[in-house]
Formats: C-alpha cells, sequence, structure tokens
C-alpha cells in the first residue's frame, strides 16, 4: 500500500523539483532571446543573453544541490530516491545543452546565422523549447498523482508524457533538416563543423527533455 507522500514531508522534494524545471523554462527563453539577437545583424547584446543563461543555470544548480543535500532520509517514499536523482540529472542536463549551445554560440560571434538557414534553425528552437514548457506542466500534474494516487491523475501525467515523446520526434526531424540543409548549401568547412556542432547540440535539448518523461513514466510505474 503507498503512503501518500503529503503525510511524509513537510516539503516535497517534488515541490523543489517544480521550481528546478521553472528555472529550467525560464533559461530556455533566454536562450531563445539569445538566438534571436545572434541570427540579427542588428543586435549588439547577444553577450548579455548568454549571461543571462548562465545566471538561470546557476541558480537551477543551487536548487539541484538543495534537492541532493536535503532530501530526507530514514522515510519511506513512493518512489525510489535512485528514480528522484536521476529524473533531476536529466532535467538539468536540459539545461547543460542549453547553455552548451548558446557558448558554442559564442565562439563565432560575427558569424551569424546564414540565411539560407535561418528558418529551419527558428524551426528546430522553437520544437525544443516547447517540450521543455510541457515538463513543468507534466511535473504539475504528477505531484498531485503522488499525493492522491488517483488513476485517473496518473493516465493523464502518462499523456503529457507521450506528447513529450511525439515533441521530441518532430524535433529530430527538424534537426535532420537542417543539417541536411547545412551540407546542402554551407561551402566553407569551418562554417559547416559550427553550425552542425550547434544543431546537434540544440537538438540534444529535446532528447534531454524525453529523458526526463521517461524518468517520470519509471516513478509512475512503481
Amino acid at each position: 500500500m503507498r503512503i501518500p507522500f503529503s503525510s511524509m514531508f513537510i516539503t516535497s522534494p517534488f515541490d523543489d523539483l517544480q521550481e528546478h524545471a521553472e528555472k529550467v523554462k525560464e533559461c530556455s527563453w533566454a536562450f531563445q532571446q539569445a538566438m534571436e539577437c545572434y541570427a540579427s545583424a542588428r543586435c549588439d547584446t547577444f553577450e548579455e543573453h548568454r549571461q543571462e543563461v548562465s545566471r538561470f543555470e546557476n541558480e537551477a544548480d543551487a536548487i539541484k544541490r538543495r534537492i541532493r543535500g536535503h532530501l530526507p532520509k530514514g522515510v519511506m517514499m513512493p518512489v525510489e530516491k535512485f528514480q528522484l536523482f536521476r529524473y533531476l540529472r536529466e532535467q538539468d542536463s536540459v539545461l547543460d545543452s542549453v547553455k552548451a549551445a548558446t557558448n558554442w554560440l559564442s565562439f563565432r560571434p560575427d558569424a551569424g546565422i546564414p540565411g539560407y538557414a535561418e528558418k529551419d534553425f527558428f524551426l528546430l528552437i522553437d520544437a525544443v523549447i516547447e517540450p521543455i514548457e510541457e515538463l513543468t506542466v507534466m511535473l504539475s500534474e504528477a505531484r498531485v498523482y503522488f499525493k492522491n494516487f488517483s488513476e485517473k491523475q496518473r493516465r493523464k501525467v502518462k499523456e503529457i508524457i507521450t506528447n513529450l515523446r511525439q515533441m521530441e520526434h518532430e524535433a529530430d526531424k527538424r534537426e535532420y533538416a537542417l543539417i541536411k540543409n547545412i551540407f546542402k548549401n554551407e561551402k566553407d568547412p569551418i562554417a559547416v563543423m559550427h553550425l552542425v556542432r550547434l544543431a546537434q547540440t540544440i537538438g540534444n535539448i529535446a532528447d534531454h527533455a524525453e529523458n526526463t518523461a521517461d524518468m517520470m513514466r519509471a516513478m509512475l510505474a512503481k
């Protein structure tokens, strides 16, 4: 018999996970602004946006350390502790990929995004931002489930997980189309390397979002 999560803790670790997820979402918005700035020849504030991404990532790291350092010991939980930590690791890896993509741009600050690739790049960015936003919804609904263990609520969370997997699939297609376009149109080998690596790093954002959803699915299955 499952013991209600709310009876175990004054503050649920899932509350902190939600706070971390919200920080991931804020960071993704800063990343989106950084990309828009980088692609625009008229924008000279890219470095400010990059620093904002780093600030959100540092704030999320503080939340991560708090979760790891203050998880209660010696009490029963509705999920295994290692599952909770793996979930946190994947959710945090979303942030790591966002920061890595922004930092990668900074190595060629004046290169910009070629006109032929601009549309595909922003389609890819939109495709990876969407699952990040869905993560906060999934976690919010999961928090409700771990309080009441309603089967109806469990199905609701699983539907969100299914949607997240579909979003990752769409992001994969966008990444493939972009890389194919780069090889078709770009003649400068350095630009090819930089743009392809950027596309792959952005694509990793959606991969980790899907992995986060998979860890939630594992926690629901207990």
